[in-house]
């Protein structure tokens, strides 16, 4: 079946995301815009992939877990994960592996967790936009191993991609399915040099009015579930 996608998406925990981007709001403009499939993926952490997920099973919207990562490379991967309790572990993993500084909201916007019922219940402390200390390759392999996809995200923006920042598509990583921004799709951007991959392009919607003039692709699956959803962002299943 072809399902409309959205699978970058960022909520209040990310400084660079609106507040209005709580787990409701989420979760409702997903059925608003028709999307029965998306990923919250906030800079570095998971914690508010609790409330979304708990909304995204009431309402009938599949949430896949998922974080952006920036890697020590100042690379951006789209990770998604089978579960909650894997994306909360790997978030655990990448905030003690970032600097140790504070984040100003005054500058670059609050770091907002919260619960389902869009109350705030904390703020992180460190600045979540920052790179962890993890190079690409060891991202991947944390990844892999709590049974994620590591997607290079955006590849083809002049800044923080793997094409901006290590010029190349490093073939180790064994990456099946790339991201490319919603411009790159419609300048007809193809990743030079290698072979062939799944191309998702998603929002990277910081708010809400970007999110609903975003056009959503559609992907080819057997069943709407995260593992069908992963399967297909590894090559492992056949469309």
């Amino acid at each position: 079946m072809l399902v409309s996608y959205d699978l970058h998406l960022h909520s209040c925990l990310s400084p660079c995301g609106e507040n209005e981007m709580t787990p409701n709001n989420i979760v409702g403009m997903a059925g608003i815009l028709e999307v029965p499939v998306i990923a919250v993926s906030d800079h570095n952490s998971a914690r508010n992939l609790p409330a979304v997920c708990r909304l995204g099973m009431e309402q009938g919207i599949l949430v896949v877990p998922a974080i952006e990562i920036n890697t020590a490379e100042e690379v951006h991967v789209l990770s998604l994960f089978p579960d909650v309790a894997s994306a909360l572990d790997m978030g655990e993993e990448l905030y003690a592996a970032l600097p140790a500084v504070n984040n100003q909201p005054d500058i670059f916007g609050d770091q907002l967790v919260m619960d389902e019922n869009d109350c705030v219940v904390d703020q992180v402390e460190k600045l979540l936009i920052n790179a962890v200390s993890f190079s690409i390759e060891a991202v991947f392999e944390k990844v892999r191993q709590r049974g994620g996809v590591p997607i290079p995200a955006h590849v083809d923006k002049s800044a923080y991609s793997v094409l901006s920042s290590l010029g190349f598509l490093p073939p180790e990583l064994n990456a099946y399915t790339i991201e490319v921004s919603p411009s790159g799709v419609q300048k007809g951007f193809v990743l030079p040099g290698e072979g062939k991959h799944l191309v998702i392009s998603d929002s990277d919607a910081h708010s809400l009015e970007t999110w609903s003039m975003h056009e959503p692709k559609k992907l080819e699956i057997e069943r709407i579930s995260v593992p069908a959803i992963l399967e297909r962002l590894r090559g492992e299943e056949q469309v």
